[in-house]
């Protein structure tokens, strides 16, 4: 179909499995519902195919699958280029889409470079379906990397897809008031259709007029609290004429190849187009196949009559074949040139790039293995097979049949491997492929499928390093979308194995027949079987294995596993662990963990994975990923560093930023000059008063628990707050006792204290809980820092890290993100709930660099929730939000 309008979607990292989990079925009736909601879209494209399959195969009962491939045949040259000169002209129209979004938003790019994305965008979505999905992904991929922002992004698929909307409407609006309709169609929605024509037709018409007359507003238009800044009228004329002429040229396309006996004209066949492409957009079927095919077939009255319905069933077959098939072709002979091009350019370190290959890769091989199944239970053509019986023996020619069909599932399933970057989908994959391309010139030399199949393992081949992960294939989680897509794939080739052998009565000795000329109904049936088979051991096998979701607190031996770790990472951040109040997920070597909390669905992660091995970091990414969609859960990593980014982009979430680490470079640390006078003199005021610093190794501190109790006690009492945790240590007396402390006394008394994350390395030294006596001297903060900066240069630390100052260095401006904006205002006017400018300005003393911190989410409606959960998880609960 063509590209579908604007259809609400959930982002591509959140996945849906096939089933409720224990978790999610005793979740509360509200969070089922949305579930629910989340599986009615699929199951309804899946349950309009099935509808669609079945009333083609009504209307279609009568004709032969010979009859077909002879109207295929006979259609003449001319004809065949006259349909593709149209479709070039109609991709060349859909171009003009993005030219004037372009123009409308004030952004110029070069024509050629627009026209090249154009094209790919809807070469895929017209295929594919789906366009907020593809043909969105593929701007936003595209129009990024030539400068344009988010928002503009999303201002450019509104505008085509506005465009696209319009220009159909107005054009079957029109069409309807012109053209009548038979009031004896077959189905009885048409029906219903042709006597409410004229009805219909002006409600049509009514929405483009109405968006002309928009135009003539010289405010925005309020919908509710929607602001809609309506396009001058000669813009919206613009969009609508685009929309009517690619939808015309597509219809042509169609005409030039129908049958001569349709001969009621362009208009008539015009009305008839334009309906069936609104079903199949309505369906939400992947291009609308089969429920277009369906209304073509009622709506020129071909039910019943063979002499009419194997032509029409023929031009749709190479109208899908020449419209896009080809167009998509095409597309990805330009992308893997651009992909090649970023290759010998070095590029293949951006994380957009290594993002695209591996899903573009998936997509091919979902594709091969779908042209496998097809093929599998279609006829072969006489004059080959004849060339097979000379040469061949008949048991080779069985086994290849039926190889070659569960190769076809076994790609299905590899694909997802392959989007999910293991190591094992991309050796399987090239096996199957090379072993699918010889199959299919032994079960009846299909040279195009092992062409096919052949080149797809060429471009394969050298993509070796874009499948680094070693995980099972059995552990991948499989979205209900991609096993909805599979069992669409099996359902076609059930309906196709039904039709090409429709004449052939079915009876129990089928499944034995073996022959060159006779035997094609039997090889169908028992390589669609096979098949079949083999998705169902795999899905067996994967659910036979147990899921295990690590959601306890840590042990003491996890915790003693993940302290050598812990001093070997170059953030002292990673100390927080040893709190014991975040759940640590190992590798399966124990060579690197990640710390994570649940609060309500959010999974979330404290910093980056620690470790040193980088592989194994980015293999706990995904693995992390996988165990939140297989507990329903969202995957959140909070506080990651701007040297990781990629590991996040990489598995396709989004970044936003929530503030900036305060570090200081302790080498170029001193008291010296005027700016740090005030600071100066607390140290020297402080050191006369009897103030002194000292350092207690971890195995001394519990015996000094009493005395840090009561002042933390002290402490907690004066400021009236509640224990924060997750990013903050509380205090635990088996929590500090694991770390180092450093002690402030004045005199003999002790007044404050603090626990010290100290790396082996000496890269980077931290504080973490620091506590004093309310009626302890002031300055005592100041008095504690600068000496342990001190004390830290003087062992060979290279950097002291002060913490996060939150939401610091966002920016209010008018072209920053929605986020940037709201998080600067809250930066500049929260105080009644959090210091924060406060917080910047203490740190800010010690002449510290700032680095940025990142939260990595999924994207879509999902994201307030998760901000509340985040926030309730540090704060301790949602009031503890709202409270100092």
């Amino acid at each position: 179909m063509k590209p579908q309008g604007a259809e609400p979607q959930d982002v591509q990292q959140e996945k849906i499995e096939p089933a409720l989990s224990a978790e999610q079925a005793l979740a509360p009736p509200s969070q089922r519902m949305v579930i629910l909601r989340r599986l009615a879209g699929p199951l309804f494209s899946v349950a309009m195919l099935c509808l669609a399959l079945w009333a083609l195969h009504l209307l279609a009962k009568e004709v032969d699958y010979h009859q077909v491939r002879k109207y295929v045949n006979r259609l003449s040259r001319p004809r065949l280029l006259l349909a593709a000169l149209f479709t070039a002209l109609g991709y060349a129209v859909m171009t003009l889409y993005d030219r004037y979004a372009l123009i409308s938003i004030g952004r110029k790019l070069p024509w050629r470079r627009v026209s090249l994305i154009s094209f790919i965008s809807y070469a895929f979505s017209n295929a594919v379906g789906m366009s907020l999905l593809v043909s969105g992904s593929i701007r936003y991929r595209f129009y990024i990397q030539n400068g344009l922002t988010t928002a503009e992004v999303a201002k450019v698929v509104l505008f085509c897809t506005t465009s696209f909307w319009l220009g159909l409407l107005a054009l079957t609006g029109v069409t309807l008031l012109c053209i009548p309709l038979p009031l004896d169609f077959p189905m009885a929605p048409l029906r219903m259709m042709a006597e409410l024509r004229i009805p219909i037709a002006m409600a049509l018409t009514l929405v483009p007029l109405l968006w002309l007359a928009g135009g003539l507003l010289h405010r925005p238009l309020r919908i509710f609290r929607l602001r809609i800044n309506m396009p001058s009228v000669s813009t919206g004329f613009r969009q609508i004429l685009i929309g009517a002429f690619d939808w015309g040229l597509a219809a042509a396309v169609l005409y030039i190849l129908m049958p001569d006996q349709l001969n009621n004209g362009f208009g008539h066949f015009l009305a008839i187009f334009v309906i069936a492409q609104i079903a199949g957009l309505i369906s939400h079927v992947p291009g609308g196949l089969g429920v277009f095919e369906a209304i073509m077939l009622a709506g020129f009255g071909a039910t019943g009559n063979e002499a009419l319905a194997a032509p029409i069933l023929g031009a749709l077959v190479v109208f899908r074949v020449v419209y896009y098939l080809l167009p998509l072709c095409g597309a990805i002979v330009m992308v893997l040139q651009r992909e090649a091009r970023g290759i010998r350019e070095k590029s293949l370190l951006s994380p957009w790039f290594t993002g695209l290959l591996p899903s573009f890769f998936a997509g091919l091989t979902l594709v091969s293995g779908a042209v496998l199944l097809f093929s599998g239970a279609t006829r072969a053509l006489p004059n080959r097979m004849e060339m097979l019986r000379e040469v061949l023996p008949l048991s080779v020619l069985e086994v290849s049949h039926l190889l070659a069909s569960v190769i076809g599932m076994l790609l299905l399933i590899l694909a997802r491997g392959l989007q999910r970057r293991l190591d094992a989908a991309y050796v399987l994959t090239l096996i199957l492929l090379v072993a699918g391309a010889i199959f299919s010139l032994l079960k009846g030399i299909d040279y195009e499928e092992a062409t096919l199949l052949t080149l797809l393992a060429m471009a394969l081949a050298p993509a070796h390093r874009l499948f680094y992960r070693r995980a099972s294939l059995f552990s991948t989680t499989f979205s209900l979308g991609w096993i909805l897509a599979i069992l669409a794939v099996l359902s076609c080739a059930v309906w196709l194995v039904t039709f090409s052998f429709k004449h052939v009565d079915y009876s129990n000795s089928l499944w034995w027949e073996f022959s060159f000329h006779e035997g094609g109904a039997p090889r169908a049936l028992r390589a669609l079987v096979a098949a079949a088979a083999a998705g169902m051991l795999f899905a067996l096998a994967s659910l036979i294995k147990p899921v295990k979701l690590h959601r306890e607190p840590p042990t003491e031996t996890e915790l003693a596993q993940a302290l050598p770790l812990i001093k070997q990472f170059p953030s002292a951040q990673a100390h927080l662990a040893l709190m014991g109040d975040k759940t640590l997920l190992f590798d399966a070597e124990h060579r690197a963990f990640v710390m994570y909390d649940i609060e309500g669905r959010s999974w979330v992660t404290m910093g980056d994975p620690v470790g040193a091995n980088e592989d194994v970091r980015r293999e706990l990414v995904w693995a992390f990923l996988e165990q939140c969609e297989r507990a329903g859960g969202w995957p959140v990593f909070y506080q990651v560093s701007p040297a990781d980014l990629d590991l996040y982009l990489e598995v396709g979430m989004n970044l936003l930023k929530i503030g900036e680490e305060a570090r200081v470079r302790l080498d170029g640390f001193n008291l010296d000059g005027k700016s740090k006078k005030v600071l100066r003199n607390t140290v020297n005021k402080l050191g006369r008063d009897g103030l002194r610093l000292e350092i207690v190794p971890a195995e001394a501190v519990a015996a000094l628990m009493p005395q840090i109790k009561q002042i933390s006690d002290a402490w907690m009492g004066d400021k009236r707050g509640r224990e924060k945790r997750f990013s903050l240590g509380a205090f635990d007396p088996r929590y500090l006792v694991r770390t180092p402390m450093a002690l402030v006394w004045q005199n003999d008394k002790l007044v404050a204290f603090a626990n010290l994350f100290l790396t082996e390395t000496r890269e980077e030294a931290s504080v973490d809980l620091m506590r004093f006596l309310p009626d302890g001297p002031t300055g005592i903060m100041d008095y504690l820092f600068v000496e342990l900066m001190q004390w830290a240069k003087s062992e060979g630390y290279r950097w002291f890290n002060l913490g996060m100052a939150p939401l610091a260095g966002l920016q209010n401006r008018r072209q920053a993100p929605l986020w940037n904006r709201f998080g600067a205002l809250v930066f500049g006017r929260g105080e009644r709930f959090y210091n924060f400018r406060g917080l910047q300005r203490y740190k800010d003393k010690f002449d510290p660099e700032w680095e940025p911190r990142y939260m990595a989410v999924p994207g879509g409606i999902a994201l307030p929730m998760i901000l509340t959960n985040v926030a309730s998880l540090i704060a301790g609960g949602l009031t503890g939000v709202v409270r100092r």
